[in-house]
């Protein structure tokens, strides 16, 4: 699978990197971008042949990114924001999938993958986090930072 390479493009951070250490954790090269600006960056000398991408990025949108991308991976857009135009303007760019947040992690590895050529992994599927469990190991960690 080392030829499997996977870009992250998230500005939610825990998000971003739940999400990578599931794709690191199954054998795949993750590289993560949480902004535009990061993304032009590490496109070049990373080369992805897949790539998940958040349709609303802190000052701009993901569709902007959608159709160069595609020229060069598989794009799957993610969005906690989803509705029919949104999606239709996104296939029509170039992405092959179409995800509404939260998504489970089997869900997104088949829409890049494709169900049945999903590569398998030597270890069993584990269990990833719902959104909540994120959303509450956030808040206890920055609690406990915090005192």
């Amino acid at each position: 699978m080392t030829n499997t390479r996977v870009l992250l493009i998230d500005d939610d951070e825990p998000f971003r990197q739940r999400l990578a250490r599931a794709f690191v954790d199954r054998g795949y090269v993750v590289e993560t971008a949480g902004s535009g600006e990061e993304l032009r960056k590490k496109v070049p000398a990373f080369l992805p042949t897949h790539t998940v991408i958040d349709l609303r990025l802190a000052s701009e949108s993901g569709l902007d990114f959608v159709e160069a991308l595609s020229s060069q991976s598989k794009v799957v857009m993610l969005t906690g924001y989803g509705s029919v135009p949104t999606a239709l303007e996104a296939v029509r760019r170039g992405a092959t999938n179409y995800l509404a947040k939260p998504v489970s992690f089997p869900d997104l590895e088949a829409a890049l993958f494709g169900p049945a050529l999903a590569p398998t992994s030597s270890m069993d599927h584990a269990h990833v986090p719902s959104l909540d469990d994120v959303e509450w190991e956030h808040i206890q960690r920055v609690l406990r930072d915090c005192e």
